[in-house]
């Protein structure tokens, strides 16, 4: 996402409404902006630097004097932190000239280069227009990381770089078999995210049953806040706590068949149940008026100033909302609210995952170079560093000893603390770009959340977009293993 991070109009979004061509294997226009000029090659590649032997100190065999060119998405944790962890690589490499970009056209910059064969060595694939990760992987697109998460980590040369990462984590990178094609570098916690003044204000507790919560939206809808917005206009950030709730109701085994697309997924009786309890937020009134018409800078703005009281989203929003948040807010994030006592999994359950996919293209100049940039990254100080800078974790198991923590993330850690084994990772959302955000967002949710479709009438619709893309032999097709 993500990040998030990725994506209100074209200005700080951060998961904004993809926009991209129809698939990376076909011809694209020249790109424009500050990526595109660059020699066509016809797609056979670029010349790769020639590895270097590989040392204690240079164990994935970096070329000293290669260049190495990384370009990150310019999103809700901005570019600070990715500066720091070049400026490691050229004292690591003095002889290596580094270019590096941020922007948040991903997609249209980037896909040309694909095409041509001249790719970056290090790309943040994230936000608005993020490159679908599916095709990517399907067309050969990426390079394995397993030689970096088998080399030994940049702190101590006694661990590997996957025994230093979070649980999950290699997991998410892996699409079919052994191969590892994404590093998610950050670590996002999913929820509903809320003021626990605001909360406090209303003599109310985070409501864990569908009742309890519809009884918190009535107090605070007479004390003139609505209970819900969203990003109206990019209405896949309601499964942020959807999905889990989802989850939580049915079973994982309800997630896991909606990610393999499989035959009536949605129409299992949890996702009935669970449409119909968000439905009823609009049916009541209690989701703030004019949401549909926001952007996701623009509902968080509004929610940040008390006009209402949930909202949707990931870790990000602390740091993409910090211009707008009251210092005296209190920000905490909890796990969705469930229905009742039948539900299968306990309160607490929620989505966390990698975010913010990092991956190396397979026919980079410098893939050794991209892989080393990665490994700093992953080093305890950078770690650090991104957690202190933009109030988020990372893929790294650790890196907040020392550090203050803010509201949100304190938060984000102790709803992780509370879930245990209770976190759920949907992966329709890296395995199928389009369907989950332009279709099951978009034309699904964003039009039952605005009072056009009825539950049913949503069900159906997605069910059959799923369908659909279950059909489509353009494109690669992934099951849980």
């Amino acid at each position: 996402m993500g990040s998030t991070a990725h994506h209100g109009g074209e200005g700080v979004g951060r998961r904004d409404l993809i926009k991209r061509s129809a698939a990376l294997g076909l011809v694209a226009a020249p790109g424009v902006g500050l990526l595109s000029s660059c020699a066509s090659s016809g797609g056979d590649g670029q010349e790769k630097a020639k590895a270097s032997k590989k040392t204690a100190k240079n164990p994935l065999g970096v070329n000293g004097t290669a260049g190495m060119e990384f370009v990150l998405f310019d999103g809700g944790f901005g570019k600070e932190y990715a500066e720091d962890a070049v400026k490691v690589y050229e004292k690591d490499f003095p002889k290596a000239e580094v270019k590096f970009a941020a922007t948040q056209k991903i997609q249209s910059t980037l896909q040309p280069r694909f095409n041509q064969g001249n790719p970056p060595d290090l790309i943040d694939n994230s936000g608005a227009e993020q490159m679908d990760m599916g095709v990517l992987v399907g067309k050969n697109q990426l390079a394995d990381l397993t030689p970096l998460l088998d080399a030994p980590s940049y702190d101590d040369p006694s661990k590997k770089v996957r025994d230093t990462l979070r649980p999950g984590i290699v997991e998410m990178g892996q699409f079919d078999g052994k191969p590892v094609w994404i590093l998610y570098y950050a670590y996002t916690v999913y929820g509903v995210w809320y003021s626990q003044k605001a909360l406090d204000s209303l003599d109310e507790k985070y409501p864990e049953t569908w009742d309890e919560m519809l009884k918190v939206c009535e107090k605070a809808k007479k004390k003139g806040m609505a209970g819900w917005t969203y990003a109206g206009k990019y209405p896949y950030y309601l499964p942020f706590s959807l999905y889990p709730m989802i989850g939580k109701v049915g079973g994982r085994e309800v997630l896991d068949a909606i990610d393999n697309l499989e035959p009536n997924a949605w129409k299992h009786p949890a996702v009935k149940a669970c449409f119909e309890a968000y439905y009823e937020l609009y049916k009541k009134g209690y989701i703030l008026k004019g949401t549909p018409g926001l952007d996701h800078i623009q509902s968080q703005t509004a929610w940040a100033k008390g006009k209402a009281l949930f909202i949707p989203n990931g870790s990000w929003v602390e740091n993409e909302s910090a211009n707008v948040i009251p210092s005296d807010f209190d920000l905490a994030v909890s796990a969705p609210t469930g229905l009742d006592s039948s539900d299968k999994l306990p309160f607490g359950t929620i989505w966390a995952s990698g975010g913010e996919p990092f991956i190396v293209p397979q026919k980079a100049k410098n893939t050794e170079g991209g892989m080393e940039q990665l490994r700093i990254m992953l080093s305890e100080a950078s770690s650090k560093n991104f957690t202190a800078k933009v109030k988020s974790l990372t893929a790294y198991n650790g890196g907040t000893t020392g550090i203050t923590l803010t509201p949100g993330l304190k938060s984000g850690v102790a709803a992780l603390d509370k879930a245990g084994s209770n976190v759920v990772n949907p992966r329709i959302q890296d395995w199928y770009v389009q369907l989950q955000k332009e279709k099951i967002g978009v034309a699904g949710l964003g039009e039952m959340m605005a009072g056009r479709l009825a539950p049913a009438e949503a069900i159906r619709k997605i069910q059959a977009f799923a369908d659909e893309a279950a059909k489509d032999t353009s494109i690669k097709h992934y099951k849980h293993q």
